[in-house]
């Protein structure tokens, strides 16, 4: 399978590209700074110098001519103004999925955030409060279109520490934390398994095996 990651370089993002590799899948990632190229080379995928921000819809489809997937891994960032999560996190993100349907590719897979379909709360900072914003306004708009086979994934708190490969995958969760390798593994068996399309699903640590967990959300 050939994949296109948008926001090629992140921590997520990284660790797919491995897993991907790994076992045989072609990745291609979308970069804005071309000093990240080595990087991704050395994770296994070709970098394509590609600044969604100002990208057009032909350009950003030419990269994914020929893709059986594409995912919508960036971000803003921390240390970025409400500004750049409009562009970013929901421009960009909208920006890659117009692509895709241009250039036929279907399967469609969303890094997302808990708690973006309702209005932050009382005292949110407001960049944070932004964030949310943005992500859910994403997240609407990819999930009005019937041209995509698309499935959002909106991991609890990102933590750096190894992955047990044991999750809890369903459409809610509770709230709780979920190391970065597990994430990226998740997505590496979502990306195969075709009837999670159409669905959203939040993503915490748990006891189950991830395939096993993406298996269960199909009812299989």
């Amino acid at each position: 399978m050939h994949m296109v990651i948008a926001g090629g370089h992140g921590k997520i993002a990284r660790r797919l590209t491995r897993l991907l590799s790994a076992r045989g899948d072609h990745v291609t990632g979308l970069i804005r700074n071309p000093d990240h190229a080595d990087d991704l080379r050395a994770d296994g995928a070709e970098p394509v110098v590609c600044d969604l921000e100002h990208a057009s819809v032909d350009e950003v489809a030419g990269h994914l001519g020929g893709a059986d997937a594409a995912l919508f891994a960036a971000g803003a960032g921390p240390g970025s103004g409400a500004a750049r999560k409009q562009t970013v996190d929901r421009n960009a993100a909208i920006l890659l999925a117009d692509a895709a349907e241009r250039a036929g590719t279907r399967r469609f897979l969303v890094i997302s955030a808990m708690g973006v379909d309702s209005p932050p709360p009382p005292g949110t900072d407001p960049v944070f409060a932004a964030y949310l914003k943005a992500k859910g306004e994403a997240d609407a708009d990819i999930a009005s279109r019937p041209g995509l086979d698309w499935t959002i994934l909106r991991p609890g708190m990102l933590a750096d520490d190894p992955g047990s490969g044991r999750v809890t995958l369903a459409e809610h969760t509770d709230r709780g934390q979920v190391p970065r390798d597990d994430v990226a593994a998740v997505l590496a068996a979502l990306l195969h398994e075709p009837r999670t399309a159409g669905r959203i699903l939040e993503l915490i640590s748990g006891s189950t095996p991830v395939e096993e967990a993406v298996r269960a959300v199909t009812g299989g």
